[in-house]
């Protein structure tokens, strides 16, 4: 498709933030409405998937994003691939690697994340980052 280089140039951008914790980016990357949901059922809104970087909480040494298939429909696209991440988070280990789903949207021209669901890929799990 005509997006596919966008898209995969969108998912580079998003990984090098979240290993950065890159709020700036990660703030103009997120729809206003974004939602997660944590691989434990937590649910988090835009303001908390940031604020973990911000405040220091959430840490990466290493973050990647792999495995990943995508499925386009119009002004809109499903991911899923595997995330995984050396990180600490409020003090605590949080490594593991999480089964993610991403649906991104085209907003005026550019895609942004909208919602991720996050699942333990039955690896080690970390605690609620």
């Amino acid at each position: 498709m005509a997006h596919d280089q966008e898209l995969a140039d969108f998912a580079r951008q998003w990984a090098e933030a979240e290993l950065r914790g890159d709020t700036v980016a990660l703030d103009a990357l997120l729809t206003d409405d974004f939602t997660a949901v944590g691989p434990h059922g937590f649910v988090r809104d835009k303001k908390q998937w940031l604020d973990r970087y911000a405040s220091g909480a959430l840490v990466h040494d290493a973050f990647t994003w792999d495995e990943v298939t995508v499925r386009q429909y119009g002004g809109a696209a499903v991911a899923v691939g595997v995330q995984g991440q050396q990180s600490v988070y409020e003090g605590r280990d949080a490594d593991g690697h999480f089964r993610m789903t991403q649906m991104i949207v085209e907003v005026d021209g550019a895609w942004e994340l909208a919602a991720v669901h996050l699942s333990p890929t039955g690896g080690r799990r970390g605690p609620e980052a």
